[in-house]
C-alpha cells in the first residue's frame, strides 16, 4: 500500500520532485504554513465537490474523505476541479464546502486536534423579538460559555458574535475553535447568532434577526440567556467576513436609532450602543470595483498608518512594476510624493489635464463659420501648452482584482454571495446603501462609533474593506477631536491617541478564512487568543471610563455643594434687603448640581 502511493505521488508530481515545474505563484504569495493549509482545504473542497451527488448520506460522508485523500496526492487534479466547480457555482456548492466541518469524520478529527478549552459543552438557545419588532419568530443562538448556567447570574458583560458563511451558509458550530477559545479564556458568555441565511431570507433579515437579539439583551437586562437582571449588560460585538458586515450594519443601525430617538426598550431609555466591535477579516462593500479611488487611496497613504500599510501599498505598485520588470522601482520618499497629508512633490507621475467635467463637442458647421482661424490657433496653443497635473496617488487595483486568484475566496465566489444575498426580488443603491455596504457610512455615524478592533490577512482580496473603513473611522474620530478641542470640550494639552478609537492587525502572508481552519493552521490560535485579549481590553478599558466619570461626577457634586454650603453660611457686611433672595438662588443651585 505504501509502496502504490509512493509510486502514485513520484508519478503525479515527477516534474516538481526533478525541478522542471513552472513557478507557482501563489506559493511565493502565501507562508510556507498557510499554502500547506489551502493545499489541504482544496484537496477537502474538490473531494467533498465530487461526492455530493451521492444521496445516501453515510456513503456520502465516507466518499467525501476517499476522494479527499486522492486529491492529497493528485494536487493537480484538485485544482482544476475547485476551478471548474468555482466557475459554475451554485449556493449548494458554497453550503457543501462551508459544511464539511460538522460531517461526521471531519469533525470526530477536529474535536481531536484541538486543545481543551472549555469545560462545559455549547448550549442551543432561542432569543425572542422585542416587542417594537416587526417580526415575532424568535431567533437561533448558542451560548458558549465555560460553567453552570446558574454561574451566568453574576455576570454583566456578553460577547455577541455574528459569524460568517457568505450570507448563505454556517452557523455557530461552524467555528468552535474561535468561540470556544474565547469562551475559555474570557470566561465570559459568547452569543453566536445563527441567523437565517439567504437565499431563503435575503437582505436585510439577518441584519434585522442582529438588531433585535441585541434590543432583547438591552431590553431584558439579560435575562433572555440566564443574567440577573440586575444591571443593563455591557456587550462587545464580533463577525468575521460576512459576519462582520452584518455586525457592522447592526451598529449603523442602532447608531441611527440613538440619532433619530425612535427605538426605545422598556423603560423608555436610549439603546446604548456596543462597548466595543472586533472585525475579522470583515465584507464591507458590495460594490466589487477593479481601481482604488483618490480619496480610498489618500486613506491608506495617510503619513500616520503608512507603516502599517506599507506592505499593502507595496503590494499595490508591484502590480504595475511586475509588468515591467525593468522599469526602475520608485524609492520610498518618492511615495512620500503622494501623500495627503504631506503634500505632493515634483514628480514624473502625471495624467491629462482636466480643467472641465463637460465633454468636449465637436463644433457644428455654423459655428464653425464663426471662428476666425486666430481663435482657432489660440486655442491650439493653450491645448498643446497646456501643463499636465500632478497626482496625489498612483494608479492601483483593488485587493478584490489584485488577489483574483486567490485560493480561498474569489471574484466568482463574491459575485455569487452578493447576488444570492440582495434577492431576486431587491435592487439597493450601492452607492448610498451604507447599511449593506458599511464602507460608505456618513463620518457623522462613524464619529459615535464604538472602538474597533480588525485583524486580516494582508493577502487577502477584502483586505482594501479593513484598511479604508479602518482609515475613515480614524478619519472621522480625528475630526470629531479636533472640534471638540477647538469648542474648549477638551484641554488644549490633550493628544488624539488613535489606539482609543481603532486598532488594526494586518498578518502578513495570509489571506482570508484563516480561524475556520486552525485544525490545519496551528498559527490560527495565536490570532484567535489576540481577539481574547482584545476583548478584555476593551472591557477594561470601559470600566475605566466608568470609573473615571463617576469620580469627576462626585467631584463636580462636591464642589458645588461646597458653593452652596458657603453662600448659606457667610454675611456680608454691606447685605442690602435684597439679600434675602439668595436661599432661592442656592435652592436653585442645589438642584442643578445633582
Amino acid at each position: 500500500m505504501v509502496i502504490t502511493l509512493l509510486w502514485l505521488y513520484i508519478a503525479r508530481n515527477f516534474a516538481k520532485i526533478v525541478g522542471l515545474e513552472s513557478p507557482e505563484p501563489l506559493a511565493n504569495l502565501y507562508t510556507r504554513s498557510y499554502f500547506r493549509a489551502t493545499w489541504i482545504t482544496t484537496a477537502l473542497d474538490a473531494g467533498f465537490w465530487t461526492a455530493m451527488k451521492i444521496r445516501t448520506k453515510w456513503l456520502r460522508d465516507l466518499a467525501s474523505m476517499v476522494f479527499t485523500i486522492y486529491y492529497l496526492i493528485a494536487a493537480e487534479q484538485a485544482d482544476e476541479k475547485v476551478r471548474k466547480v468555482r466557475g459554475l457555482l451554485t449556493v449548494d456548492h458554497l453550503r457543501v464546502s462551508w459544511h464539511k466541518s460538522t460531517t461526521p469524520y471531519l469533525s470526530f478529527l477536529t474535536r481531536v486536534m484541538r486543545p481543551k478549552l472549555t469545560r462545559y459543552p455549547p448550549r442551543a438557545i432561542r432569543i425572542p423579538r422585542p416587542t417594537t419588532s416587526s417580526y415575532r419568530e424568535p431567533v437561533n443562538a448558542w451560548l458558549y460559555f465555560d460553567g453552570p448556567l446558574s454561574a451566568l447570574k453574576n455576570h454583566t458583560k456578553i460577547v455577541l458574535d455574528i459569524p460568517g458563511g457568505g450570507f448563505v451558509a454556517m452557523n455557530p458550530r461552524h467555528h468552535e475553535d474561535k468561540l470556544l477559545g474565547w469562551a475559555g479564556k474570557t470566561e465570559l458568555p459568547v452569543l453566536s447568532l445563527d441567523y437565517k441565511k439567504a437565499p431563503e431570507h435575503p437582505y436585510p433579515y439577518a441584519m434585522n434577526e442582529a438588531y433585535d437579539v441585541y434590543n432583547t439583551l438591552i431590553g431584558s437586562h439579560g435575562r433572555c440567556i440566564g443574567l440577573s437582571g440586575a444591571a443593563v449588560p455591557r456587550i462587545i460585538v464580533t463577525g468575521d467576513s460576512a459576519g462582520g458586515n452584518i455586525a457592522t450594519g447592526m451598529i449603523l443601525m442602532i447608531l441611527q436609532s440613538v440619532s433619530d430617538d425612535a427605538p426605545r426598550y422598556s423603560d423608555q431609555e436610549v439603546i446604548p450602543t456596543p462597548e466595543g466591535l472586533i472585525l475579522i477579516y470583515p465584507s464591507l462593500d458590495m460594490n466589487i470595483g477593479n481601481w482604488m479611488s483618490d480619496e480610498q487611496m489618500a486613506l491608506i497613504q495617510d503619513r500616520r498608518t503608512r507603516k502599517r500599510n506599507k506592505n499593502i501599498l507595496r503590494r499595490k505598485s508591484e502590480d504595475y512594476y511586475k509588468l515591467t520588470p525593468d522599469t526602475p522601482h520608485p524609492s520610498d520618499d518618492e511615495d512620500k510624493a503622494f501623500s495627503p497629508n504631506l503634500g505632493p512633490k515634483d514628480t514624473s507621475i502625471v495624467t491629462a489635464n482636466d480643467k472641465s467635467t463637460t465633454p468636449l463637442k465637436p463644433p457644428t458647421d455654423a459655428e464653425f463659420d464663426l471662428v476666425s482661424p486666430v481663435t482657432l490657433a489660440s486655442q491650439s496653443t493653450t491645448f498643446a501648452s497646456s501643463k499636465p497635473k500632478l497626482l496625489r496617488t498612483r494608479l492601483a487595483m483593488s485587493s478584490m482584482i489584485s488577489y483574483f486568484n486567490d485560493r480561498i475566496i474569489t471574484p466568482e465566489m463574491m459575485r455569487a454571495m452578493i447576488i444570492l444575498y440582495v434577492g431576486p426580488h431587491s435592487r439597493p443603491d450601492f452607492s448610498t446603501d451604507y447599511l449593506l455596504s458599511p464602507l460608505l457610512a456618513p463620518e457623522a455615524l462613524l464619529a459615535k462609533f464604538p472602538k474597533a478592533c480588525f485583524l486580516t490577512g494582508e493577502r487577502d482580496p477584502l483586505v482594501d474593506d479593513t484598511v479604508i473603513f479602518a482609515g475613515r473611522l480614524r478619519q472621522a474620530k480625528h475630526n470629531l477631536f479636533i472640534q471638540r478641542k477647538e469648542l474648549g470640550l477638551l484641554k488644549s494639552k490633550d493628544v488624539f491617541d488613535e489606539r482609543e478609537h481603532v486598532e488594526v492587525t494586518l498578518i502578513p502572508g495570509i489571506s482570508h478564512g484563516f480561524l475556520q481552519f486552525v485544525s490545519v493552521f496551528p498559527e490560527g490560535w495565536r490570532h484567535i487568543f489576540r481577539c481574547a485579549r482584545w476583548i478584555e481590553e476593551i472591557f477594561d478599558a470601559g470600566e475605566r471610563k466608568v470609573h473615571a466619570n463617576s469620580d469627576s461626577t462626585t467631584t463636580m457634586r462636591d464642589r458645588s455643594q461646597a458653593i452652596v454650603n458657603g453662600r448659606h453660611h457667610r454675611r456680608m457686611p454691606t447685605e442690602s434687603s435684597g439679600d434675602e433672595d439668595r436661599p432661592l438662588e442656592m435652592s436653585a443651585l442645589s438642584t442643578t448640581s445633582r
